[in-house]
């Protein structure tokens, strides 16, 4: 195209629009036969006005009249025509206009001449020149052709021919159909038609499909019609003019899949999951066979390492999806390390972080095929004929290669298709990445958890426990909700469960400090209501602290409830307290539940009410159950539903703890889980009359040697002759104490549980320590020795005073009856 030498096209001097062009049919004998209405408002006639008349009444002058004559002339000899000519407008002036005359003939062979104009006085300089016009009317990007009303071709320009692929001369007089079999002719003659009756036109209507020009690729094109009318207002024909849009319908479709693969893709924070998605969602949209693999280090959730991976990196198929059934292209299974020859495009690509495209494969050709003879036959049986490798890369750093294939699409991939895929494979490294971070920090919440919640259950020969633990979220595996079985003094067992507020790694930092603190306050034998009270003040003074970092800690414990429980299996009496927690539920020998009311208390943290204790029997043959209220409350669920639910279950008390605690879930946990559970089911054991030994003990020094000497004899009765000796000094030092510092009453008893108790009780409150005597002295090394003889010892207090206590390990032998055995025997 050439400007002239003054005008430089810019935006606002850019080609003529379509809407300016007015178009008309002129006869044989000269008549208006056809009249658009871009022609009525380029020269101010109406149809009614024009149709049927002389076209020489809008040429300006008579010099124009013989110019026009010779134009008709020279159509006949060739195909079109164009320049400048002036024409009359209905008000009397004159108006410089461009003309394209083109030829036209219909099924009968009957001469007409299509007629396009525009109104140069409107156009800047430079387009007024022949050359542009002849641009504009001939190699317009727009295709234009005129149908007859039966919808046959009577005209079209170059640039339709272009689009059709095929000649003129074949398609003039006949259907698209004809030769157009890649289009859905049936819809785009529906639009003409309706054109053809209501005579309202159709702008922008999108359709897609193959020509023959391109018949091996999808296009799509954007057309307009419009109508043309015979003098006597019946349709003459219709006219439409179209333009291949598939830049713009591609880089749309794009838009779409993108947007698709953000609901289709990510939303589970499970690398292989999140693998497999890609590879899913990418067929067929995309390829016809996808593989995704993945370092090992990020499946396991650890870091990549910056930059691009190396060759010698492990790498396991993540996920893998197929047109056909079952992928059988691959030749790697789910999870399999990757054995690819090194240099392949493959590996190039990972180690690399650039993709790789070939259009075309051909395997004699490409040297690392024939290193894996397995994937040769697969390439060769498939027919894998175009491939490109994509680095799945987040934050700088490779985590894998997503490989697209085509076998059955006909089409090689281009680099549109390249860029698609790493716009697709960037967002899912992403999602991975997510994934991968997660899958780390969720192995180390749980191994925090581990370590913080019980690795065992013990109640020793006293109680037989079992229990269950569900967080909310199954796939976090971390809650607050926690339990614990604490072995104290006098054969006793505390059992306790809490509750923490929320859920995750918070929950589950705050839950390992309440249950410290329980244990730390368990060991100085606080009773059920004081040991509350201090826990009381822990979480007061967790909620008091400021700073960033522990906010969401405090924020979680403020408000947590916790249940403890302390059994003696000498008397069977059960002590219980409870900070705002659901109360438990006892099973009675003859299979009636009852739960205990027992004074609710406020939950941790709010320190307006003091907490109170409640005693109950547990007799042989009982069973207790401590829970967290995820057990029997939920969204569909009101608690006293849950409550009765859970008593008919446990009626069932003749099963094992263990496989009444799978009862009760099963049971109870029936829709979804929206709360941590925690259950622990503890059936108690007393201790026998032949177990436990008393006396009473005048506070006379004299008495020491007697209580000496009721000692063994209690000791050979039991057949523990081997722990005589050491018994007889661990008596008479706590006896010896207690009537020296303490006040009478004095009391010895003795148990023989998994263990061996000495304990001497008195009614004083002081508190006995342990001396540091000098060699010079000859006291102050009673407790020194009691604590190097003894396994443990210590001091609890009781309403009534204090009671001094020593363990020591049973004989093997005896250790392992009493575990055979049990408290009863």
């Amino acid at each position: 195209m050439v400007f002239h030498r003054e005008v430089t096209p810019d935006g606002t001097h850019g080609p003529f629009e379509t809407a300016n062009v007015a178009a008309a049919v002129i006869d044989a004998k000269g008549k208006v036969i056809g009249w658009t209405g871009a022609a009525e408002r380029l020269l101010g006639y109406g149809a009614a006005e024009i149709l049927d008349c002389s076209a020489a009444t809008l040429l300006a002058q008579s010099e124009d009249a013989a110019r026009a004559a010779g134009v008709a002339e020279e159509c006949g000899t060739r195909e079109s025509w164009g320049g400048l000519v002036g024409a009359r407008h209905r008000d009397g002036r004159r108006l410089e206009v461009g003309l394209r005359v083109t030829a036209m003939s219909d099924t009968d062979d009957r001469k007409a001449w299509l007629v396009s104009a525009i109104d140069v006085s409107k156009a800047p300089t430079w387009a007024v020149s022949g050359e542009v016009l002849e641009a504009f009317l001939t190699r317009s990007p727009l295709g234009m052709a005129v149908l007859s009303p039966d919808l046959r071709y009577v005209w079209l320009n170059d640039t339709l021919e272009r689009y059709g692929g095929v000649p003129r001369d074949e398609r003039l007089g006949r259907r698209m159909s004809d030769s157009l079999p890649g289009l859905d002719t049936e819809a785009l003659e529906a639009q003409m038609r309706r054109v053809l009756e209501t005579g309202v036109p159709v702008i922008d209507y999108e359709y897609r499909g193959w020509t023959w020009a391109d018949p091996h690729q999808e296009h799509a094109y954007s057309t307009s019609f419009f109508r043309l009318d015979a003098p006597d207002g019946s349709p003459l024909g219709v006219c439409y003019m179209g333009m291949d849009v598939t830049d713009r319908w591609r880089a749309r479709e794009r838009l779409a899949l993108l947007s698709e693969a953000s609901a289709c893709i990510g939303g589970t924070l499970n690398v292989m999951q999140t693998a497999q998605e890609l590879a899913d969602f990418s067929v067929p949209r995309l390829a016809d066979f996808v593989t995704v693999d993945l370092l090992e280090a990020v499946l396991h959730g650890d870091e990549p390492g910056s930059g691009p991976a190396d060759s010698t990196s492990l790498v396991r198929r993540a996920g893998q999806q197929s047109i056909h059934e079952g992928c059988p292209e691959s030749v790697i299974d789910t999870g399999d390390l990757i054995d690819a020859p090194r240099s392949s495009p493959y590996y190039e690509s990972m180690v690399n972080g650039r993709p790789v495209l070939e259009p075309f494969m051909d395997p004699a050709t490409a040297p690392w095929v024939a290193q894996d003879p397995a994937r040769a036959r697969s390439i060769a049986e498939f027919g894998m004929h175009s491939v490109m490798w994509v680095p799945l890369s987040a934050r700088g750093a490779v985590l894998g290669v997503a490989t697209f294939v085509r076998t059955e699409h006909p089409q090689p991939f281009e680099e549109d298709d390249l860029l698609l895929a790493e716009e697709l494979v960037g967002r899912a490294a992403v999602w991975v990445e997510n994934a991968r971070r997660y899958t780390r920090e969720h192995a180390a919440a749980l191994a925090l958890q581990r370590s913080l919640l019980p690795r065992g259950l013990n109640g020793g020969t006293a109680m037989e426990v079992a229990s269950r633990y569900l967080p909310a979220d199954a796939r976090e595996g971390v809650s607050g909700d926690w339990f614990d079985v604490i072995q104290l003094s006098g054969a006793r067992v505390a059992l306790v469960v809490g509750d923490v507020v929320g859920h995750g790694l918070n929950a589950a930092a705050t839950m390992g400090r309440l249950r410290t603190a329980v244990q730390t306050l368990a060991d100085m034998d606080l009773p059920p209501d004081e040991l509350l009270a201090h826990l009381d003040d822990l979480v007061i003074r967790l909620t008091e602290e400021k700073g960033g970092d522990d906010e969401p800690i405090a924020t979680a414990v403020l408000g947590a409830t916790c249940l403890y429980a302390v059994y003696d299996p000498v008397t069977q009496l059960c002590t219980m307290a409870r900070a705002g927690h659901p109360p438990p539920a006892v099973v009675l020998p003859g299979g009636k539940v009852v739960f205990p009311d027992l004074p609710a208390g406020p939950p941790l943290g709010l320190g307006s009410l003091p907490f109170e204790s409640a005693e109950i029997s547990l007799p042989g043959g009982s069973l207790i159950a401590l829970y967290t209220d995820g057990l029997i409350e939920s969204s569909d669920q009101d608690i006293d539903v849950g409550l009765s639910r859970l008593s008919d279950v446990l009626a069932q008390s003749g099963l094992p703890p263990e496989e009444l605690c799978s009862v009760v879930v099963d049971h109870l946990l029936i829709g979804p889980q929206t709360d941590d559970v925690a259950l622990l089911l503890a059936r108690p054991h007393a201790l026998g009359a032949d177990r436990v030994v008393s006396w009473d003990l005048p506070t006379d020094p004299a008495i020491v040697a007697g209580a000496r000497e009721l000692a063994v004899r209690a000791l050979l009765g039991w057949q523990l002759d081997d722990l005589v000796t050491t018994t007889e000094l661990v008596v008479s030092e706590l006896v010896t104490n207690a009537i020296r510092h303490g006040t009478g009453p004095v009391r010895l008893r003795m148990i023989r549980h998994d263990k061996l108790i000495c304990e001497v009780s008195d009614t004083s409150n002081t508190s006995p320590r342990m001396g540091h005597a000098r060699t010079t002295d000859e006291g102050g090394r009673g407790l020194f020795l009691v604590a190097q003889l003894t396994r443990r010892w210590g001091t609890r207090y009781t309403p009534a005073g204090k009671i001094i206590w020593a363990e020591q390990d049973l004989p093997g032998e005896w250790a392992t009856r009493a575990g055979a055995d049990g408290p009863g025997a």
